[in-house]
């Protein structure tokens, strides 16, 4: 499909270039015109606000694989749902965004929406987990403000540059310390 591969084209330009990267260099990337690209998004502010959802839409089959896999316990499936970053989004300097917010409103709130968003499987996940045993009986509001101030916090900032680590790294960290802070 046109969009999927303009979209996959713009996942890796915006790896190698960052938010910054122009409508020539995708266009390059992907060996297409800029008027095909056009035909599709109407113009970079569009494209950059859709690779958003799409790279959330990723994350989210990414978590069904997860949840699906019967070969994984409660306590991995929650650390992996929790720290999940796609294979192909492995790169990509997400906290950049947030740098452009203005520049982005649309985009930047598509970002934040996503992220206060879809909880239901990862909360069903530290249900299960307290029900199993493996896991404290927490506040589940508690929890999921806690990941999402975390998360927020690495985007928003250039924290995470000046320590050296990089978002994904950031993810699997935040992930541990919160699944050892609620395990029995």
């Amino acid at each position: 499909m046109l969009r999927e591969k303009i979209l996959e084209g713009a996942v890796s330009v915006y790896r190698k270039k960052g938010i910054k990267f122009t409508m020539d260099d995708l266009a390059k990337e992907i060996s297409m015109s800029k008027k095909t690209i056009y035909t599709v998004f109407r113009d970079k502010k569009h494209l950059i606000y859709d690779l958003v959802n799409y790279v959330f839409d990723q994350i989210k089959a990414s978590e069904e694989e997860v949840v699906n896999d019967d070969s994984l316990g409660t306590t991995e499936k929650l650390r992996r749902v929790l720290s999940l970053m796609p294979e192909s989004f492995t790169g990509v300097d997400f906290p950049s965004l947030y740098d452009y917010k203005d520049k982005y409103p649309k985009a930047y709130r598509a970002v934040r929406e996503r992220l206060e968003s879809g909880w239901d499987t990862t909360l069903g996940i530290v249900k299960q987990g307290i029900e199993e045993g493996c896991f404290r009986d927490v506040d589940l509001h508690l929890f999921q403000m806690v990941y999402e101030a975390a998360v927020e916090r690495f985007l928003s900032t250039g924290e995470l540059d000046k320590y050296g680590i990089h978002y994904g790294e950031a993810l699997d960290g935040l992930s541990d310390m919160l699944i050892e802070g609620i395990k029995a």
